[in-house]
Formats: structure tokens, sequence, C-alpha cells
């Protein structure tokens, strides 16, 4: 199965308007099939077409909590401390941080223990992403791959997955001076992942890699960056100590939310 071409049809599909009232029958099943808290956004009919529901805007700005916040809504799928450029999508099944990170990675920027948390992002989710602290944006590469499935079923049948699908990352400085990378995994019917500040990027498009550099990019917490079209995966990477993660393997987490504190 191309699961490139997969997503690309599908994404015709998501971005079709039908006629409304087929369009408001189309959406509501999608809302109760994935039993989505429709309470933060616009009514279903308001939507025009499928994609326009997936990347449903919020109504009014969510508060945010203390300390480094999560970017997204979504499940922790693994937070914790990798070791010798390792990491884990899900117990048992690792993922290269090299491999991943590709030209965002200077040798000795990663050396010895890291820590790390994945963060999936399911059909119902709130499919933006936003800044978690106050971050320098120092470069952005974005690699092109494969579009394999990143649910936990999928991940399970997979060593290095994150590695081999479509990823964008961006390099960031930390108030503390620290380094983390925040990695925006595509995934099976991601037809795009946007970026406010970089139109450049148009992922699922068979594009040749890219790789960009930034000099005073900030952004503050909470700043919108993005968003995915359907579900997909952030994986944040950062260098031991940096970022103290206060959350564990199974957590449910709303953008805005508290996760950890800066080292």
């Amino acid at each position: 199965m191309d699961y490139n071409k997969f997503s690309n049809y599908f994404g015709l599909v998501a971005h079709y308007k039908f006629p409304k009232w087929l369009q408001n029958i189309i959406n509501s099943w999608y809302v109760k099939h994935f039993k989505i808290d429709m309470s933060e956004f616009n009514p279903i009919s308001s939507y025009n077409s499928l994609n326009a529901l997936f990347t449903r805007e919020l109504n009014n700005p969510r508060s945010l909590d203390d300390g480094f916040v999560s970017p997204c809504d979504g499940l922790c799928l693994e937070c914790a401390k990798g070791n010798n450029l390792r990491a884990y999508s899900i117990k048992s099944k690792e993922y290269s941080i090299d491999e991943l990170l590709g030209k965002s990675l200077k040798n000795g920027e990663l050396d010895g223990e890291f820590d790390y948390i994945n963060i999936y992002l399911s059909p119902k989710d709130y499919h933006h992403y936003h800044a978690p602290y106050d971050i320098e944006i120092l470069s952005l590469e974005y690699t092109p791959g494969k579009l394999f499935s990143v649910a936990k079923s999928a991940l399970i049948k997979h060593d290095n997955l994150y590695a081999q699908n479509e990823r964008v990352t961006l390099k960031v400085k930390l108030d503390n001076g620290k380094l983390a990378w925040i990695v925006f995994v595509g995934a099976l019917n991601v037809g795009k992942m946007k970026f406010d500040f970089e139109p450049r990027i148009k992922t699922n498009a068979n594009l040749a890699p890219a790789f960009y550099e930034y000099n005073n990019l900030n952004l503050k917490k909470g700043e919108h960056i993005g968003n995915f079209e359907l579900g997909s995966t952030i994986v944040i990477i950062s260098q031991n100590g940096a970022i103290n993660y206060n959350i564990k393997r199974d957590e449910v987490l709303k953008q805005g939310q508290s996760i950890a504190k800066l080292g």
C-alpha cells in the first residue's frame, strides 16, 4: 500500500465541499464517531468540509498554566530519559535520535542522557500547535518520508517509525540557554503540516529536503505555530536537565496545560 498516495487521495475528499445537508451529516458522524468535545468550537454546521472540521480553531485562546506547557492536545505515549541517541516511541520500540533530527543536530549537542516526550494527536484532538514556552527558533528542517500511521497499533509493529516518516524539526533555544528540538511527525491521512512563520514549507508534496536558519525569530509561550491536518505526533527532545517533566506515560494532555518546569 502506498501510504503517501492514500493520504493525498484522502486529502482531496476531506477538502471537498459536499452539499450543505450532506456535509452536516458527515460532520455529525465524525464528531459522534470520535467522541469530539465541541464546547470550545463553532457548531458542527459551520464547517463546509471535513478538513475545515479537522482544522477547527478555538473560539477563545486557552489560559496557560505556569511553567512549560503542552504544545497541543494529545496522549503522552512516552516521557522519559534517553541515552546514546536512542529513545522509545512506546515500550520496547526504539527510534534513532540522530536519524530523526538529521541536520538539526550537531555533534556533541546530545551526548549522554537527554529528555524526551512523544505526544500523539488522534483524529478527535485539536490539531493546532503552540509554543510551549518562550523560545527562539534557530532552524527548521523539512525531511520527506513515509506516511505510516503513528497510532499505538502501528508503533508496536515498527522500530524507528518516527525517523521514517515525513517530518518538520524546529531547533529552539530555551530561556535557560539550553537546546530543544520540536519534531512534527507526519502520518497517514495527514495531508499537510503548516507553519505560520515559514510559508515555503508544503508537506506531503514530494518536495526535496529543506533546511532554513533564522536570526531573532522569537515566539512567546502559547503563540500559535501552525497546524496538522488530521492527527499525528509531536516529539520534544531536549538537552539533559533542560526540561523537567512532571507527567507520565498515558496521560491525556491539553494544549496550555503545565507538563514541566525548566531546569
